[in-house]
């Protein structure tokens, strides 16, 4: 599992300051996932990350620096995409991506259950 640490430590206390929302860490993906409400909100992979959105926005992040949509065994993953190290470097464009992926977190489905 290679992910970046000193990342995942802003995320991790990113999130710990929002008030009312259940935090956890699971290995995911090949990285780190933080799931928010049980239910999967970012992750951390190597040096990127993987966002969870609204599919409704796609069209207007598309464009942003670092941005690369995410596929799965060729399919397109809708409401979802990787950025690459240049698209969060600064800490304005991280907070972007860190709030985008909570904000849709109360509408998201969580996953099934095994």
């Amino acid at each position: 599992m290679a992910y970046s640490r000193e990342l995942a430590a802003q995320v991790r206390n990113y999130l710990s300051e929002v008030p009312s929302i259940l935090i956890n860490e699971k290995k995911m993906f090949g990285g780190l996932g933080f799931m928010v409400n049980e239910k999967m909100c970012i992750n951390i992979t190597r040096e990127r990350l993987m966002c969870r959105f609204d599919p409704e926005v796609e069209q207007e992040i598309a464009g942003k620096t670092g941005y690369l949509p995410m596929n799965m065994k060729k399919k397109s993953m809708k409401g979802y995409c990787l950025v690459e190290e240049a698209g969060y470097y600064e800490e304005s464009d991280l907070s972007f991506w860190k709030e985008l992926c909570l904000a849709f977190n109360d509408r998201a489905k969580s996953s099934k259950k095994k």
